[in-house]
């Protein structure tokens, strides 16, 4: 296992979005400051619902990192919104990253239980049974795994979402 942070984001899925939140959030943190950890990105994620998970569970496998970070963009939301739960056909997969203690103290960053009925609530699902299942196999190995939903980014709100989530960055490695 490696030291690393795996981190996804996704692309566009209508034709009038110019771009999507939580890729955003990447760019302006690499135009910014960097990470402070060694960080893997998978950028611009097909929003669909077979090649997002095959994407993210096949660098998973290859990348094996300490933690996994899926990002989607919350187009309603004001927040950060870590996501504490995905559901597909009336089964939970709930992360084992105790939210409540990442988030303390974040001014911009909130839990929700609500990932959606879409690719970022299948992804994130998907992500959480693949984790489960490695953990099964490899009782030493815990990789933690995310799904954290972005609002759109403008000048009022970026530094603070840059801020909230690079201590979630740092929290969920320590």
């Amino acid at each position: 296992m490696s030291n690393s942070l795996l981190i996804s984001s996704f692309a566009t899925w209508k034709p009038e979005q110019s771009s999507n939140s939580s890729d955003d959030l990447l760019a302006a943190i690499l135009g910014e400051q960097g990470f402070p950890a060694p960080v893997h990105l998978l950028r611009q994620l097909p929003v669909d619902f077979d090649l997002a998970p095959k994407l993210v569970i096949a660098a998973i496998a290859e990348l094996q990192p300490r933690a996994v970070i899926c990002t989607g963009m919350a187009e309603t939301r004001t927040v950060l919104s870590v996501e504490d739960r995905a559901i597909h056909r009336q089964q939970v997969r709930q992360t084992a990253v105790n939210v409540e203690q990442l988030v303390a103290g974040l001014t911009h960053t909130r839990i929700s239980q609500d990932a959606g009925n879409f690719v970022c609530n299948f992804l994130y699902y998907s992500v959480l049974a693949y984790l489960d299942r490695q953990e099964q196999e490899n009782q030493d190995r815990k990789t933690p795994g995310l799904f954290i939903h972005v609002p759109r980014l403008h000048s009022t709100n970026q530094s603070g979402m840059v801020a909230d989530f690079l201590t979630l960055c740092d929290r969920l490695l320590q």
